[in-house]
Parts: C-alpha cells; sequence; structure tokens
C-alpha cells in the first residue's frame, strides 16, 4: 500500500516529546519528510533519532514558535512545506483568571495563540505560491466548554476562531485548514504532573463516559487524516476527540450506574 504523505514535507511543532513527537513519528512512516521545531533542543534530536532509527527523514530546528525570527528561519531551513501542525502550546502557571498573572498570561497566549498565526502566516505564503498545502491545528476541549484554564482557553478558543477563518480566507486558493480539538491525552508529562497530584487523574477520569483518557497515537491518526488526501472535501472543521466527553458526563461519576 503506498504512503500517504510520501514525497510531502511537514513542519511540526511542539515536536520534542508527547503529541508532537507521535505525530512526527506517524507522518514519518507515511512518507513525509519532518521538519521539528521545538525549544527542547535535547528532546527534539530524540524525535529526530527515533524517525531516522525507522527509516525516516526528521531535520529537528531549535526555536520559540512565539518569535517571528525563529518561525521565519525554521521554515527557510524547511524549504517548502506542504503541510503545518500548529501543535506546540504551554499551560504552566494558568487556572483560574484572577490568580493568573500577567507574565503567564501573555507566555502563554504567545506560544499557544501567537506561535499559531506566526507559523500559518509563513506555511501560507508558500502555500499560495503552489496554490496548494494543509494546516492542521491542535486545540482543545477547553476551546468548547468551560473547564479550567483561563489564558489556556482563551488562547485555544482563538485557534478555533482562527481555523474556520482561515478555511474560508484561503479555500479558493487549495488550501485546507482544520483544527483538532483533543480532551484529557496521555502523555509522559502528564502522567508525571498526575503522580505529583495524587486525585487528580481520578477526578478527571469521572469526567469522561467510558472512564479513559486518550493516547497520543490517537491524535496522530487524527492529524494523519486531515494532512491527507483522504480528507480532500473537509475544510474549517473541529474535530472534537475527546472520547464523549463534552457530550455529558460519566453517569457513574453522579452517583447512578445503568443496571
Amino acid at each position: 500500500m503506498s504512503q500517504q504523505l510520501a514525497s510531502k514535507t511537514a513542519l511540526i511543532t511542539g515536536a520534542a516529546n508527547g503529541i508532537g513527537r507521535e505525530i512526527a513519528q506517524r507522518f514519518a512512516a507515511e512518507g513525509a519528510r519532518i521538519v521539528s521545531l521545538d525549544t527542547d533542543e535535547a528532546g527534539n534530536a530524540q524525535t529526530a533519532a527515533l524517525i531516522r532509527a525507522s527509516g525516516g527523514t526528521c531535520e529537528p530546528v531549535a526555536g520559540d514558535v512565539s518569535v517571528a525570527a525563529d518561525v521565519e528561519r525554521a521554515f527557510r531551513l524547511a524549504g517548502p512545506v506542504d503541510i503545518l501542525v500548529n501543535n506546540a502550546a504551554v499551560w504552566s502557571g494558568d487556572g483560574f483568571l484572577h490568580q493568573v498573572s500577567e507574565a503567564d498570561w501573555d507566555r502563554i497566549l504567545a506560544v499557544c495563540l501567537k506561535g499559531v498565526f506566526l507559523c500559518a502566516r509563513e506555511a501560507l505564503r508558500g502555500m499560495l505560491e503552489r496554490r496548494t498545502g494543509v494546516i492542521v491545528n491542535i486545540a482543545s476541549v477547553n476551546a468548547l466548554a468551560g473547564i479550567h484554564l483561563a489564558a489556556y482557553t482563551a488562547a485555544k478558543g482563538g485557534i478555533v476562531s482562527l481555523t474556520r477563518l482561515l478555511a474560508v480566507q484561503y479555500a479558493r486558493s487549495g488550501i485546507r485548514v482544520n483544527v483538532i480539538c483533543p480532551a484529557t491525552i496521555l502523555t509522559e508529562s502528564s502522567r508525571r504532573y498526575y503522580a505529583e497530584h495524587p486525585g487528580l487523574e481520578a477526578d478527571l477520569r469521572a469526567l469522561y463516559p467510558a472512564g479513559m483518557f486518550g493516547v497520543p497515537a490517537d491524535v496522530a491518526e487524527c492529524a494523519l487524516f486531515l494532512a491527507s488526501d483522504r480528507s480532500a472535501f473537509i475544510n474549517g472543521a473541529v474535530l472534537v476527540l475527546d472520547g464523549g466527553m463534552t457530550a455529558g458526563y460519566r453517569v457513574g461519576a453522579l452517583g447512578v450506574d445503568p443496571a
């Protein structure tokens, strides 16, 4: 069977670990040349090593998506980019709005939302010349429901709105833009966080109808679908990847289980 992304170049942000690394590996397995952009140079190098060990191609680039010069440099090094995945995000220091510092608000909005703007702007300039291209943005269910994390929620909501606008603005140029809204995804970092906060994982699982979280591979498969020609007629879509969480809370969490 032919590879779905053969001869394509995909630039993936936040690819040093977790969801971004999984997307990079999945895309590479489908024939894409990967350019991974991340501030974590060691993690980024490990992602590249894993991909190369599996026979793929990956060029790690050190840079901050919230810094225009870093983004411009990454795209210069990448050359023509066929697929952009905006995955980079931070949320540390976030919480209830009255407790969020201005510095934390600015940093979270800069990485999560401004980073999408800067990377999409660079990608679109090249895609417009070639009249083709795909952008996949990674937002969150926080963009769709009031859950927690004020700054992160604001940024992810902005990504959803921006995705819809870009899909409309650039559709006639052969460019598709879609967004994935994952709920809780188990990564190495989230497992460490739960270990440091006893009881939190159980509380979160109670929000899910099946009592289970997603894994990075779930997001990677959705991203692959949206990046490939299999989704050629999908544009401006919001793909909710949450195990039913936003559809309603698990019955058992309310003290009643179906007999």
